[in-house]
């Protein structure tokens, strides 16, 4: 497996946006400190460092950023043909056993995680216990509330 990470068209898409938005806010931010050195003494002068601590957050995140989105390996799952088997970015319908309901979960990439949303990352108990089984095949794994038991019920390409 080559050192890039794995992400979805998805989960680039929203990095990008993200991006954009904090580049578009580098000139804003820039005049706020312009502005707040007109003040005068800048030891003492709560907006100027208010308006540096924004900026060092803001290139902080956009090199974070333009790093994430320099070593990922973009997968869209759509592009993929379905093979019936679960794979990264495959949107998966399981039945839990004990509980005796279904949950829906998209396997993404460590950042795009969210686990309110639907989305798990492709190195949690759950995924790699999912990775290459088949609609029909029941998996085991380790929570941190027992082990758990689904059947997979459907493997989608969305």
């Amino acid at each position: 497996m080559s050192d890039r990470e794995p992400m979805t068209k998805e989960g680039e898409l929203a990095l990008q946006s993200e991006l954009q938005s904090l580049l578009k806010e580098r000139p804003r931010i820039s005049k706020a400190i312009a502005e707040a050195r007109e003040f005068g003494d800048l030891k003492e002068n709560a907006e100027y460092h208010a308006a540096k601590e924004q900026q060092g957050i803001a290139e902080a995140r956009i090199r974070e950023i333009e790093s994430k989105l320099s070593r990922s390996q973009v997968i869209n799952i759509k592009e993929i043909p379905e093979t019936g088997k679960v794979i990264f970015g495959a949107t998966i319908n399981l039945y839990e056993i004990d509980t005796n309901q279904e949950v829906n979960y998209k396997i993404v990439g460590e950042d795009e995680a969210d686990v309110k949303k639907g989305k798990i990352s492709f190195s949690s108990p759950i995924s790699r216990a999912m990775i290459g089984k088949e609609a029909g095949e029941t998996i085991k794994f380790d929570s941190p509330s027992g082990i758990k038991e689904y059947e997979i019920v459907s493997i989608c390409h969305i």
